[in-house]
């Protein structure tokens, strides 16, 4: 069998074969230096010069629960807020099978063709059982990860709700100060409380297809609400029909919603990521709204009402933390947890009676 002109990441690969000599001598020099941990200074140093391997490993930093790297990345985000707030964030969600690695690749590959440099944060979705997630999206993105001006960095999602990951708006900034000029946020995939990514974004969008049954049952008021524009992906051969038949219904459904804020009338349009069609539009309708809230000044003001929430949500987030990793707590959960197998308490009483126990 003839193999394929252009072969995919995603197709298995001859692989290396293991030298008969092996360098003892270099293996240990190479060990050596990964175990030396680069100062705050050094890293913040490499980052604002572009360094994507300092950028990476401050990433980790910034996403480890690690007390010891809490604070080195505490230090690492602080002294790159200064060089951040440069670019334009944009979030991309959708159901799943919408198509949103491919229309990523395709928007990020137009993107840099016009000289923009462009980092996507892909929220890859955690197993409720194993804990892991896949990372595959670097994979997926074959040609946009070997573009020189472009820089993927899948995260897992953990326990978070709201489709993004614990830690992305921090990597927002530190991607802003690598010189990231447009920043994408790519979600796990549209649900009930896949709305996090809105609090941290300039520009919303919302991918959808034809012909899956949900013109109407899938046009969910609290995201559609959200959506600073609609594309229709996978509008190409047979289904461009079905794709401009949806695109009246969505524009016909947008219509019936307030006012936004921005003062911003939502779009529908078209693309075909696969075909690499429409995506040039969308661009330019993301700039023109761009321009819009900035003219009106809703940008600025969206952002300081951006960095209110994010206050609010870390202050929860860090007393959930706190009281969890309490030496009484955990003690007294582990007996509630009992009380409870063994039908001796209800879980409200076991969590007032921890709450309490908390306050004392």
């Amino acid at each position: 069998m003839s193999k394929s002109s252009k072969s995919s990441a995603l197709h298995e690969q001859d692989g290396v074969s293991q030298s008969d000599i092996t360098n003892a001598a270099s293996i240990k020099s190479i060990k050596r230096k990964r175990k030396i941990q680069p100062t705050v200074e050094d890293l913040v140093s490499e980052i604002l010069n572009g360094n994507i391997t300092a950028l990476s490993r401050a990433i980790t930093l910034v996403e480890s629960s690690n007390p010891k790297h809490v604070e080195k990345a505490n230090a690492i985000i602080k002294q790159c807020l200064p060089y951040a707030n440069a670019s334009v964030r944009i979030g991309i969600t959708g159901v799943p099978g919408v198509g949103k690695s491919t229309f990523i690749e395709a928007f990020g590959l137009y993107l840099t063709s016009i000289e923009k440099k462009v980092a996507v944060l892909a929220v890859d979705p955690s197993s409720s059982l194993s804990k892991g997630s896949i990372l595959g999206d670097k994979t997926r993105m074959e040609d946009l990860v070997k573009t020189n001006n472009a820089y993927i960095r899948p995260s897992p999602s953990g326990t978070s709700l709201g489709g993004v990951a614990r830690k992305t708006r921090e990597t927002i900034i530190l991607c802003e100060a690598a010189g990231y000029d447009t920043v994408i946020i790519e979600t796990v995939g549209v649900g009930q409380s896949e709305t996090a990514v809105h609090s941290m974004v300039d520009f919303f969008l919302l991918l959808k297809i034809a012909g899956a049954g949900d013109e109407l049952q899938g046009i969910k008021r609290g995201i559609i609400e959200m959506a600073d524009a609609i594309a229709i992906n996978k509008a190409d051969g047979d289904n461009l029909k079905a794709a401009k038949l949806a695109k009246v219904e969505f524009n016909r459904a947008l219509h019936l919603y307030p006012q936004k804020a921005s003062n911003w009338q939502p779009k529908v349009s078209l693309c075909s990521a696969l075909e690499r069609q429409g995506i040039d539009d969308l661009w330019v309708l993301i700039s023109k709204y761009i321009k819009h809230v900035k003219d009106n000044n809703y940008f600025e003001q969206n952002r300081t009402e951006q960095n209110k929430f994010w206050l609010l949500q870390t202050i929860e987030e860090r007393l959930k933390s706190d009281f969890y990793n309490q030496k009484n707590i955990k003690e007294a959960l582990h007996t509630q947890l009992e009380l409870i197998e063994n039908g001796k308490t209800t879980p409200f009483v076991a969590a007032e009676y921890l709450l309490k126990l908390n306050s004392l």
